[in-house]
């Protein structure tokens, strides 16, 4: 029997693509204009998780200079073929659709081949005879039919061998049929496919043919997957792909939502889920026996579990290299950030750019992965102007964030907390001669942000408090989810201002949702052991 807890990968990590050589996993998610790009994770049970790196690290590969938000990268796929692992996605911003490819999974990967085409949600096919095919849905294909379309492709050059698309399929009639993935299981050819769009209506369909240039069949039993109309806390379910794991069982990974309040509304963003998938007598795929996917999943099914990796609350900024759960908002400006300037330090430059813009500001965060969690930080700064800041900050997109920061207003040194929802600004401004190291904290609830400083007397102040609805994705629109981080901005102006950070904890709090147990603190890293 498999226990485990859904979402396998909590947070912002949506439109998942895996894949499997020998007994291990590796999946891949959309990052859209964060950086660096397109994480990749590892499992040997499918249960515990451990990132090894990223797709995409170099501005050689993505330019994300000018990306809008939830521009950038859209619904990687990793496929295996002949000991290399190659990954096909859609640049948005820039070159469009691409593939990079390794023969380490934990880099580095290449420089982009460009495939010339259009679509979104590429995917990739290696069939028995050799041939490789790129599939993708007709956005931004002029003159093809709505729907699903397959190119042969040389998959070394990401030149077109046939330029002639082959239509395959536009779904059972659900908006925005795309995600198309194809698979070949005793001689048929199955080509699931996303429909319904990212929210309610969301779904996974199939089709089958005895060729992967069609004509396809729909199942009888579409969607296989919905969690529509349900009072079931997983929403918004779709975008799968399909995977056989060693011992001939086959699962599936999607994305889902969990909602928190009333109207519902989410703002951790769009997630990982696993749910088993058996073959119907007539050779169709079935999901989870044909029933909804729970948050509590137990499977007949036995796969021998790996220890799990321990993930310390604390980052000390004691190496030289970031840790890998760090993003910056777009390429970072190389001179924004250091952590040699001063060992044992993030060093933060006050640059131009602020949270309210698209370029140029130093800001690097992490994904919020959990309803209730602590986020704190320690930040020396102090502020030669009235326009220079730096501090905490949550964040959604350019129009909808919270801060708590050191600043100055009128000469004086200041703590602030500001709140941003789309138009509407308010700043609550605490005078405090804060002198040396100020610790900076979110305590994050489910419907609640709330912001606090801390002096190293033990003097603390209480800044006050964001809504996590005004942070949702229905209220800020978009296609990522909420991010915790430190940031540093001049807000238009020039300046030598730098802010230092001494370490940054993010710590999973016990949770009043059960489901919500998808990271076990601790406080300590692995190798103090």
């Amino acid at each position: 029997m498999l226990k485990y807890t859904n979402p396998i990968i909590p947070g912002f990590y949506p439109d998942p693509s895996i894949c499997r050589v020998g007994e291990a996993f590796y999946l891949v998610t959309s990052t859209f204009e964060w950086f660096p790009s397109v994480p990749v994770f590892h499992s040997k049970d499918l249960v515990n998780w451990t990132q090894l790196g990223h797709c995409l690290t170099r501005k050689s590969q993505l330019n994300l200079d000018g990306a809008k938000s939830s521009g950038g990268i859209y619904a990687p796929t990793i496929r295996h073929h002949n000991g290399r692992f190659y990954m096909v996605t859609t640049d948005t911003t820039g070159i469009r659709n691409f593939i990079v490819h390794t023969d380490d999974p934990a880099g580095p990967w290449s420089e982009p081949i460009k495939v010339a085409q259009g679509g979104i949600d590429p995917s990739l096919f290696f069939d028995d005879d050799g041939k490789v095919y790129f599939t993708a849905n007709a956005l931004w294909c002029e003159g093809l039919e709505r729907g699903l379309h397959l190119w042969e492709i040389n998959v070394d050059t990401g030149e077109v061998v046939d330029d002639e698309p082959v239509f395959l399929w536009s779904g059972t009639g659900g908006k925005y049929p795309e995600a198309p993935h194809i698979y070949k299981r005793s001689g048929w050819y199955y080509l699931i496919i996303a429909e319904g769009g990212t929210e309610f209506g969301h779904m996974i369909s199939v089709a089958r043919s005895r060729s992967p240039k069609g004509p396809y069949e729909s199942c009888p039993n579409n969607p296989i997957l919905s969690h529509r109309c349900s009072a079931n806390p997983i929403q918004s379910t779709g975008h799968g792909d399909l995977f056989e794991d060693s011992q001939g069982n086959w699962w599936v990974v999607f994305l889902g939502v969990r909602h928190c309040s009333y109207p519902l509304v989410h703002h951790l963003g769009r997630e990982t889920y696993l749910a088993p998938v058996s073959w119907s007598d007539d050779g169709w795929p079935v999901i989870n026996d044909g029933k909804l996917v729970d948050l509590e999943m137990n499977v007949e099914r036995d796969l021998p579990l790996s220890e799990k990796t321990l993930v310390p609350v604390r980052d000390d900024f004691d190496t030289n290299t970031l840790a890998l759960t760090w993003n910056f908002r777009r390429n970072p400006v190389e001179e924004s950030w250091s952590l040699s300037e001063r060992p044992g330090w993030l060093r933060l430059a006050c640059l131009p750019g602020s949270l309210n813009g698209i370029g140029g500001t130093a800001l690097l965060a992490r994904r919020l992965q959990h309803f209730y969690a602590r986020i704190e930080t320690a930040i020396e700064f102090f502020p030669e102007d009235d326009y220079a800041e730096a501090g905490l900050t949550a964040i959604m997109n350019e129009r909808h964030h919270c801060e708590a920061a050191l600043t100055r207003r009128h000469g004086k040194k200041v703590i602030i907390m500001r709140k941003r929802c789309a138009s509407m600004v308010t700043e609550n401004v605490v005078e405090w001669n804060c002198k040396g190291v100020i610790c900076l904290k979110i305590q994050a609830e489910e419907d609640l942000l709330s912001f606090f400083a801390v002096g190293e007397d033990g003097e603390s102040v209480d800044l006050g408090q964001m809504e996590t609805r005004l942070l949702s994705t229905e209220m800020a629109g978009g296609f990522t989810g909420l991010y915790v981080g430190v940031y540093a901005t001049s807000n238009g102006e020039p300046s030598q201002n730098a802010a230092y950070f001494d370490w940054f904890d993010y710590e999973p709090e016990n949770h009043r949702r059960e489901w919500d147990r998808s990271l076990e603190p601790v406080t300590k890293k692995p190798e103090d052991n």
